[in-house]
């Protein structure tokens, strides 16, 4: 990317290449976490729900007004 920069260069070098370091770290944590979420993956893919949810079913959380208290 800026390679040819001079200021590039001596940044790289005082501090060493953090846009690479950040790139390979970002592609090894997306290895390791394709990696543990493939037996979810794997569990989930031949069930099917007996029945689907009902809309609105099941735990919501709702806004409340800073000094307001639910009825």
């Amino acid at each position: 990317m800026f390679q040819d920069s001079p200021i590039y260069d001596r940044l790289v070098a005082e501090r060493g290449d953090i846009p690479l370091q950040t790139r390979r770290e970002a592609e090894r944590v997306s290895r390791e976490l394709e990696y543990a979420m493939r037996p979810l993956q794997s569990f989930g893919a031949g069930l099917t729900p007996e029945r689907p949810a009902a809309p609105g079913a099941g735990w919501q959380r709702t806004a409340l007004l800073p000094g307001s208290l639910p009825h």
